[in-house]
Formats: structure tokens, sequence, C-alpha cells
């Protein structure tokens, strides 16, 4: 489904997990395209028309879920960037549960299969991406962080806005 309006769905994580991504974020991801605090994306491009639609179904899907427990569990090259690879299966299955509920809207990134993970750089060149993987995986040591709920956000083009934060469980 097109949109003029295009909303986004994040994964909101606990502020002091948050932390040390949105550093490397800052430190590695260009600045004149870094609008935004580290994020893990669970929905590229979801129709800002049917906003009301899509808070029903996060309400409804928070309220059957308490706080994920997720893994960091690796360090991704994504060619042009670096991404820290989450693993975490019930974070999985409200993906999957939302994503049958917007099937309707979705456009082919959000149709592909869904890997969940925390950009760090993206959008440089291969040298550098290949020197932050190296310098990442090299001290690399897993570790968990906490998912409270979700994020939606109106995509301005550039910069995001907060739409609305839905924790889970809590009652729609």
């Amino acid at each position: 489904m097109k949109t003029l309006h295009p909303l986004i769905l994040t994964a909101r994580i606990a502020d002091p997990d948050l932390e040390p991504f949105d550093e490397l974020r800052k430190q590695h991801f260009p600045p004149d395209r870094n609008f935004l605090r580290a994020h893990l994306t669970m929905f590229h491009r979801l129709p800002g028309e049917k906003v009301g639609q899509i808070l029903n179904e996060l309400k409804r899907t928070a309220v059957d879920h308490s706080a994920i427990v997720a893994d960091v569990a690796g360090i991704r090259h994504l060619g042009a960037g670096v991404a820290f690879v989450i693993v975490a299966s019930e974070l999985l299955h409200v993906h999957t549960e939302l994503r049958s509920a917007f099937m309707p809207w979705l456009g082919g990134q959000d149709m592909q299969k869904w890997q969940p993970h925390i950009t760090v750089q993206n959008k440089v060149s291969r040298l550098l991406a290949d020197t932050l993987h190296q310098e990442l995986s090299n001290a690399f040591e897993p570790r968990r962080i906490v998912i409270e709920g979700m994020d939606l956000w109106k995509y301005l083009g550039g910069p995001w806005q907060l739409e609305q934060t839905v924790l889970f469980g809590t009652c729609p």
C-alpha cells in the first residue's frame, strides 16, 4: 500500500541498554545522515493513514507480552556499515503476529525475512565498514538487553517524530 505519511515501528530498548549502541552510532554514522538514536526497526513503512488501526493492533499485541530479554549475539557486516545481531524468540513472535495483521499494507522491504539488528554504521565506504566490523568483532562479548515495548514513528523525510510508545504488558 502506498502512503504519503509513512510510519516506522521500532522495538523500544531500555535506555541503559541502548546507550552503548547510541554512542557507537554517534562515533561511526555519517553525521549528515545521523538524525536518530540507535534503534531496532521492526517495520520500515506502515501507512500513516491507518495509524488508528496500527495503534490498536500494537496495543492488542503488547498486552499479551511482558518486557523481552534479547541477546546481542554478534556483529553483522552490512556492506556499507555494521550492525549488532539481536536474537529473541519472543520478539520474533511479536513481529510475526504484527506482520500477519499488517500484511495488506506491507511493501517489499517488510516482506523480506526479518533479521533483527541495531545499526551503528551505514552509508560509508567498504573500507570503513570493514575496519569497524573487524574492531567490533575483536572486542565483542555477548550480552543481554531489555526490550520494553514498541515505538511508532512518523517519517519526516530524514528525521523521525515519535507518534506513540506502546509498552509490553499494558492494557489496550
